[in-house]
């Protein structure tokens, strides 16, 4: 009953942030201003009719945004039509998404066009207002509002019209602007329009990716009008496992600027270092500082303090998506977000005299940030860089129980970043390069010496840098019974049968950031037996990584694939008491400029002992050579799993086995030596006999 009661707090908190939450009233009704322009509605290219996907044809997608001080209105219109009865479920309704601390929403029109016919739906529209937390299970609210409006009596051939009016308020760099929009989608859609009105004293910036479309630019008055127009666009086959830095579409950045500093101009007040800290918080600094006085190790000490200590939380409502909680508030609260946490671990940090600063990243996107304009939204995390003497590390305060030392510690990689205060631009983290494997598994294999004896399994798992942070969160996440239930079904999937001897044994070398496990199992000899597993054994490699690489259709492929970080790892295998020598000979090396699988094998009359090495020599593979890879991924599959004959003896070495070809050399060779020692005699009893003739 103990654990019931946070379950069930936490399920009511879920219902809650997921049911309607407000009144209707929050979104208004009401027609649009009178800046904005009215498109006729295009007709559907009949070409693409198979192209189109749930019922639902797309004919107009129309974005029109004004600049206003303080902020911009933006005013949108999307207009489709339902061509069957799936288009139903998808198009007879709208949802209307919205942060209510700096967002004010209308709904200005909503129309039914039937056989000619325009239906004026507006009056009788009723919003119901949800709040849905999607992320709450990892702990990120965002308070952001759904008005989802039900749409009555909508048939199949009706044309859905309606237009919605945003009037935004940025709360953190009023200044700043930036829109980004796709040119072109997925589906079939008549028209793609997007413009915006803007002071011609402050030109936009525009950038590219993946297309080279270009605005068409008016002035009139004051203000400049950028206008992209893009009828009917090819359908955009979105391909799987692209990298971040190529455009797996085209996409269009607008912005207020072109500079870095401005988005760190904008946010940069809000982290600065505080120097004030609850006492019991600053009492741990200042042991930090007493027990350590080397740099790099007050560094590691305040940072697991950090990571360890204050948990992970984010309410990012409002202007908490941008700006952090003073870092006394996070201290009594015990809770953070990657914000709150960077700038206490920056202020430790100075406190302990370390130079350090927050920087902002993200998390999926973060390598292709120098493709994009600066803009605040181009980041969803905030770490920090910190520098001693020459050397700068880059630390993220939200990772949880990280191991090593200053000159082993796995620092983040999330491609640039962009720090508050020193440089006033982008800066790339260096990504790792593994020269030994991080993983490394050793499956040593004890036959029975005598009949009715079991077979003995024991596995060492030694986990390091990345991967052993990796390791110590999961094994931390899950109970030690838990772990060793998934150990077992794995290896009984290969040996049915097989029992676990002793739970596994868990060694965590924290400063040397090395996690090892050791499992412990017994095959009996029955087990052994059935189904002459015995005769048929299975050795494979585990834990190579081979298993999670993409395998994406090469069917016409026009991008590169993401094989994502660097990863070294190493299987060794080692069977013992064996009755004869066994041989690796017909294992192969897979080499490529992508993937290396390297073999090796070595053998006595009782012991027979394979090691794979497996590791990545690129982060992504070029489209030209997706085929190559493929089959490199099978034959990698196919060469670390071997089945071997393990009841197989050898003859004593006193028994001689017969030969066919050896017998009738022998034969050949008796018959030789016969014939001289007969025949020879028998010639020289002939030479004399003729020589007495002759002579008589």
């Amino acid at each position: 009953m103990k654990s019931f009661w946070p379950r069930l707090v936490f399920f009511i908190l879920l219902i809650g942030l997921s049911s309607p939450a407000m009144s209707d009233d929050m979104v208004l009704k009401g027609p649009a201003e009178s800046w904005v322009t009215q498109v006729d509605i295009p007709a559907a290219d009949p070409t693409r009719s198979d192209q189109i996907k749930n019922g639902v044809s797309w004919l107009l997608s129309d974005d029109q945004i004004k600049h206003r001080a303080g902020g911009y209105v933006e005013y949108s219109r999307t207009v489709y039509k339902i061509v069957d009865r799936p288009g139903l479920d998808r198009g007879a309704s709208i949802d209307l998404q919205f942060d209510p601390s700096r967002h004010k929403v209308t709904l200005n029109h909503l129309h039914i066009i039937r056989d000619g016919a325009v239906l004026d739906r507006l009056e009788d529209v009723e919003f119901d207002i949800f709040r849905r937390e999607r992320d709450a299970e990892k702990g990120v609210f965002d308070g952001w509002l759904t008005a989802h409006v039900n749409i009555d009596d909508v048939r199949a051939g009706d044309i859905v019209d309606y237009g919605s009016t945003y009037e935004i308020t940025p709360l953190v760099g009023k200044d700043l602007f930036f829109k980004n929009f796709s040119t072109e989608w997925e589906e079939p859609v008549a028209l793609i329009r997007t413009s915006i009105i803007w002071p011609s004293g402050q030109p936009l910036e525009t950038k590219t990716r993946g297309t080279q479309l270009k605005p068409s630019i008016s002035s009139t008055g004051p203000d400049t009008t950028y206008l992209w127009e893009i009828p009917n666009p090819k359908p955009v086959n979105v391909e799987d496992n692209l990298p971040a830095t190529y455009p797996g579409w085209g996409s269009i950045d607008v912005a207020s600027t072109g500079n870095w500093q401005s988005v760190v101009d904008a946010v940069a007040p809000y982290y600065k270092p505080a120097t004030v800290f609850p006492s019991a918080f600053a009492a741990k600094l200042d042991d930090i500082a007493l027990r350590h006085p080397v740099p790099e190790d007050r560094m590691v000490e305040a940072m697991r303090l950090v990571q360890d200590q204050i948990r992970y939380v984010s309410l990012s409502m409002g202007a908490g998506s941008y700006i952090p909680r003073d870092p006394a508030t996070v201290i009594l609260s015990g809770f953070g977000d990657c914000k709150d946490k960077a700038l206490l671990l920056v202020s430790s940090l100075v406190r302990l005299g370390i130079a350090a600063e927050v920087a902002l990243a993200d998390l999926d996107e973060g390598r292709a940030l120098d493709q994009h304009l600066p803009a605040l939204r181009d980041f969803d995390h905030a770490i920090v860089k910190a520098r001693i003497g020459t050397k700068t590390y880059w630390l993220d305060a939200t990772d949880y129980l990280q191991g090593g030392k200053a000159p082993n510690l796995a620092q983040s990689d999330y491609g640039f970043a962009l720090p508050l205060s020193s440089t006033g631009g982008l800066e790339k983290m260096p990504s790792p390069v593994l020269t030994s494997p991080s993983i490394q598994i050793a499956e040593d294999f004890d036959f029975p010496r005598k009949p009715g004896d079991p077979l003995a399994l024991t596995v060492f798992s030694t986990y390091q840098d990345a991967d052993a942070d990796w390791m110590r969160g999961n094994l931390a996440s899950r109970s030690l019974s838990e772990v060793s239930d998934a150990y077992l079904k794995y290896y009984n999937k290969q040996y049915p049968g097989i029992q676990t001897v002793a739970k596994p044994e868990i060694v965590d070398r924290r400063d040397d950031n090395i996690v090892s496990v050791k499992e412990s199992y017994r095959l009996p000899a029955e087990a052994l037996a059935a189904n002459d597993l015995a005769k048929n054994f299975p050795i494979r490699a585990a834990d190579l990584g081979n298993n999670s690489l993409p395998t994406p259709t090469i069917v016409d492929r026009t991008g590169p694939v993401s094989i994502g970080p660097q990863f070294y790892r190493r299987h060794k295998i080692t069977v013992r008491n064996l009755k004869a020598r066994f041989s690796g000979e017909s294992m192969k090396n897979v080499v490529t400029p992508y993937l290396s699988l390297k073999a090796s094998w070595s053998n006595t009359p009782t012991e027979f002992q394979v090691e794979w090495n497996f590791q990545s020599l690129a982060t992504e593979v070029p489209a030209k050579a997706i085929a190559d890879y493929l089959k490199t991924v099978d034959d990698v599959a196919d060469e670390i799993r071997w089945q071997y004959d393990f009841t197989y003896e050898e003859p004593p070495a006193d028994v001689q086995l017969s030969d066919p070809a050896k017998e009738q050399r022998q034969t050949v060779a008796n018959m030789l030596l016969l014939s001289l020692l007969v025949g020879v005699p028998l010639f020289i009893a002939y030479r004399r006999g003729k020589r007495r003739a002759f002579g008589s």
